[in-house]
């Protein structure tokens, strides 16, 4: 049987500063800080011993968090730009309100290829292409307790990728989750049925 915990990183500096995360790196508040060293007394109960896989996006606010995790656990962290949030180009890093104002929402015969009309900005099809062999190859990796951390809406193409759903279907797909929450996959041994067991998990952080 293979556990996958999916973790989308703890609150960020981006979060209380009201600008537009993407690929802008920034840190881990206090309180994601003290949110991440939840998550991780959370995953050692779920996990238990043996040996555990951690994946984590580069950038640090995810990082961070994978750090904390990999402390408790005792593992070590590989990081990976495949596991990165959706680019929102030039606007990373600018307030909100800047990316609102000039933001125009995919068209239903569009909804995988448009890039909101900022520059530099990612598709949903290019962050598929970067996520989906990423989890192809780690769930074909023997070991059967792994953890990936990564962002909001990076999650919804993880759980694509697992469930095999094909890229061309993924234009109105959406998994919501917050910040810190925790997402089980599962791969039984006998049927090799992949379940979401639960998405967005948070109520490891109801002490904070």
């Amino acid at each position: 049987m293979k556990d996958i915990f999916v973790v989308t990183h703890t609150e960020a500096a981006h979060h209380l500063e009201n600008r537009v995360g993407g690929w802008f790196d920034s840190d881990l508040t206090h309180r994601g800080l003290q949110e991440a060293e939840a998550i991780a007394e959370r995953l050692a109960s779920l996990i238990g011993s043996g040996a555990v896989e951690i994946y984590s996006s580069d950038l640090r606010r995810a990082s961070q968090t994978a750090a904390a995790i990999a402390r408790r656990l005792g593992q070590t962290v590989q990081e990976t730009s495949a596991l990165r949030e959706i680019s929102y180009g030039v606007a990373g890093g600018k307030p909100q309100a800047w990316l609102d104002a000039r933001y125009t929402p995919a068209p239903d015969d569009n909804r995988l290829d448009c890039d909101g009309g900022i520059d530099g900005a990612e598709t949903r099809r290019d962050v598929a292409r970067r996520v989906f062999p990423f989890i192809d190859g780690v769930v074909r990796r023997r070991c059967e307790k792994q953890i990936i951390v990564t962002h909001g809406f990076t999650l919804s193409m993880v759980i694509a990728a697992w469930m095999k759903i094909p890229i061309d279907a993924t234009g109105f797909l959406a998994f919501p989750a917050k910040s810190g929450s925790i997402t089980h996959l599962r791969q039984d041994d006998f049927f090799r049925n992949r379940a979401v067991l639960f998405i967005g998990d948070r109520a490891h952080l109801s002490g904070i």
